[in-house]
């Protein structure tokens, strides 16, 4: 069975079936899948479109993308510095595959320092970027055919990780009822039956900027405590929240020994998206196990860029409020733009560098998106790739430059106006 075509901020080289070879150029190599020589489930993964109309968009000179998720600052010095001082010291060589230990513990002081969290090293297993460590976390819980519940709209290649663990994955939708978006617990919780293993969240929300209330949590924590099913928090965006300085976490709810994985990253916070550093938290009970996991998926992360990710946590909170600053101000000159318009439905983001919004007349966010490209060199991503409930949505990055955005709104204000 097939599910809700997807994208995600990445550019994998994903397969597309001959229903989405309108997307391809000319030039593409994409073909049908070889039949009986690779794994069933990778034959059926669900489709990326989104990561096509990227490759689409690479045909034309000059083409402005804030469809990714990914800012335009460069990674601050003091990180750089870092990286370079461990690689001038020799740091090359292999290193312990859930981290080195000067990083395990400086994620720990991170949780005391900024939520006031004891959370032991031994609970902390750094990974080679925050995807990685969504895929240790399935892998460790997931058997073929069981189920995973995930509040959408979600990142698709969460929902591909599902797949390739052989399991399935059912989606529970967000509201967004009178300019608010919010999850209907009783909805969420109906949703679990006797084949659930882990319940999906991302909180900060990854594309909406909804943000998860300590109540909202606390109830999760208890539902899933009760039934012994699994919680995985994607957290990526927790520093990226307007008017807090983090999101609340699950780890505030949980028990050490309860079934709750979170993931982390560098990516969006401190400017480290090239960087693919990551850290995943869990009970105790399953270090050696991650460890086994990620002995055969890379042998843990590379050494040198470990000790840029120490100095990000040590010294980058003022990277993060200027970076906020700017982002804070970026998301009132979208909110003030697309109310310009008359035609944009939008609802102002709690949390993270994105807007999600629908086009009166503009149903069809797949060819709108292709429109873009081809009338005005603008990349944006489409909603329904994060899900069912995305149909007919665009996602906007506006973790760029004023200057960037600006150009971005003139060139989505001329297509609209065409």
């Amino acid at each position: 069975m097939r599910h809700e075509q997807l994208i995600g901020d990445s550019m994998p080289e994903d397969r597309v079936d001959n229903t989405d070879k309108h997307l391809l150029d000319e030039h593409s190599d994409v073909s049908k899948p070889h039949s009986g020589k690779i794994r069933k489930c990778v034959e059926n993964l669900s489709q990326n479109p989104g990561a096509e109309i990227v490759r689409y968009g690479r045909r034309k000179a000059n083409i402005l993308s804030l469809g990714q998720g990914e800012g335009d600052a460069a990674t601050p010095d003091f990180i750089l510095k870092g990286a370079q001082k461990a690689m001038d010291d020799g740091r090359t060589f292999y290193g312990p595959v859930l981290g080195q230990d000067p990083l395990r513990q400086e994620i720990s002081n991170y949780y005391d320092r900024i939520y006031d969290l004891r959370v032991p090293t031994n609970r902390v297993f750094v990974t080679s970027s925050g995807t990685t460590a969504m895929h240790l976390a399935l892998t460790a819980i997931l058997d073929a055919g069981d189920e995973v519940v995930a509040v959408t709209p979600i990142w698709k290649n969460l929902l591909g990780a599902i797949e390739l663990a052989q399991a399935k994955f059912k989606e529970v939708a967000l509201d967004n009822n009178e300019g608010a978006w919010s999850l209907d617990l009783d909805k969420l919780f109906d949703a679990c039956n006797k084949d659930t293993r882990a319940i999906l969240i991302t909180t900060p929300s990854n594309p909406t900027g909804w943000v998860m209330s300590r109540e909202e949590i606390k109830a999760v924590m208890e539902f899933a405590r009760e039934r012994d099913i699994w919680v995985i928090a994607d957290e990526v965006y927790s520093r990226l929240v307007y008017g807090n300085s983090h999101a609340p976490s699950f780890l505030e709810f949980a028990q050490d020994d309860d079934r709750l994985f979170t993931v982390n990253s560098f990516s969006k916070a401190w400017a480290m998206t090239g960087w693919r550093l990551g850290w995943l938290t869990g009970p105790s009970r399953v270090e050696d196990a991650v460890r086994d996991i990620a002995l055969y998926d890379n042998m843990g992360p590379p050494t040198f860029t470990q000790y840029g990710g120490i100095e990000a946590l040590r010294h980058g909170e003022d990277f993060i409020a200027q970076q906020m600053q700017l982002w804070e101000r970026n998301r009132a000159r979208v909110q003030e733009f697309f109310e310009s318009t008359g035609r944009i439905d939008a609802t102002e983001s709690e949390a993270t560098f994105y807007s999600f919004f629908k086009i009166d007349g503009e149903d069809n966010c797949l060819e709108f998106a292709k429109r873009l490209i081809d009338d005005v060199s603008l990349s944006l991503a489409p909603g329904c790739a994060f899900g069912k409930v995305g149909q007919g949505y665009m996602r906007l990055c506006y973790a760029v430059s004023e200057a960037r955005l600006d150009d971005a709104l003139d060139r989505l204000d001329r297509a609209l106006k065409s």
